[in-house]
């Protein structure tokens, strides 16, 4: 597996995000611990050292669930989670960067994870009513106390990103990134390359759109969330959005390689200090995944593949509140 650089921080070219494994997408009927473990497994044995989890997925049964899975071999993975949504008893999870929060959900996160350090630390979304120099001081104080290695923010807008950095250098930023979203390209990534910051692409599959494993709103379990949450999966979008996916499909049939394959390396392509996080519960999926750090894409590929999905052609937004993914 080759090797990319987060600002200071060296991790596979690929990572694995675990969000999947407990939550959200899919039937949670379908989601079993000891596949989750599986793939953990199978991706440590691939090269695929840069895991990625979060408190808020299950809520904390993921970080549980990845806890279980490295407990005896945590030195052979780069251990990144986020904070901020602070799940809460009666379901609402509200956003929460108070500097004594944070200290707490450390602690909490260094417990089930069952380590003593996270390499990166995320602020998982901005809270807009706690300054970000003030979340990012107390994240600050938990690296000088050896809890957290490096530190992160996820979807945070370029100003937020240069207000954070002039605190404690920031050394990446988790944002969605891929074929199907583009729109950190106009002001966020020029900030990260400027800074030195590194970018870490989740859903770099288009939530499974440019896998070509989804058909229409069928393809989905009736319990899963990107029916309800995620506007792209809406009826009068999905058929559009499915039709932009097949065209990438045949371009990787062309190539000989999965539609997955192909859309990760147009990812990998966009550059060096980028680092796609495919999220998966199944070992099959990893070792595919896997082969796409392996294929160099052309100038005139990469030309066909921004052709086949037009930025004006995708319908709906990526998210289904974007004022939380610009703070």
């Amino acid at each position: 597996m080759k090797r990319r650089r987060l600002s200071e921080l060296e991790v596979s070219a690929l990572g694995l995000g675990c969000m999947g494994m407990s939550d959200y997408y899919g039937s949670q009927g379908d989601r079993k611990e000891g596949d989750g473990i599986a793939a953990i497994h199978r991706a440590i044995e691939l090269g695929i050292d840069f895991l990625d989890t979060a408190d808020s997925y299950g809520p904390f049964t993921n970080e549980q669930l990845v806890g279980k899975a490295i407990a005896d071999r945590r030195d052979r993975v780069v251990l990144a989670t986020k904070f901020g949504f602070e799940r809460k008893p009666d379901g609402s999870q509200p956003i929460n960067g108070s500097p004594e929060y944070v200290r707490r959900a450390c602690d909490a996160s260094l417990e089930r994870l069952r380590t003593d350090h996270i390499d990166l630390y995320y602020q998982h979304r901005v809270d807009s009513n706690v300054p970000v120099e003030e979340t990012v001081g107390a994240m600050a104080e938990l690296v000088q106390v050896g809890k957290v290695r490096c530190i992160g923010l996820s979807e945070a807008a370029a100003s937020t990103i240069r207000r954070a950095h002039a605190v404690h250098p920031i050394t990446a930023v988790q944002s969605e990134y891929s074929l199907f979203a583009l729109d950190i390209e106009d002001k966020v990534i020029p900030v990260l390359r400027e800074l030195g910051i590194g970018l870490v692409a989740y859903s770099p599959l288009g939530r499974g759109l440019l896998t070509g494993a989804i058909a229409g709103t069928d393809s989905l379990p009736a319990d899963d969330v990107r029916r309800e949450r995620f506007p792209r999966f809406a009826e009068d979008n999905l058929d559009a959005n499915v039709a932009l996916a097949r065209r990438v499909g045949q371009l990787a049939s062309a190539r000989g390689v999965t539609a997955a394959q192909l859309a990760l390396a147009w990812v990998l392509n966009r550059g060096e200090e980028i680092v796609p996080i495919p999220g998966t519960k199944r070992a099959s999926r990893v070792e595919e995944n896997a082969a796409a750090a392996d294929i160099e894409l052309t100038d005139e590929e990469m030309a066909q593949l921004d052709a086949a999905v037009p930025r004006d052609a995708v319908k709906g937004q990526r998210n289904w509140d974007m004022a939380s993914v610009n703070r």
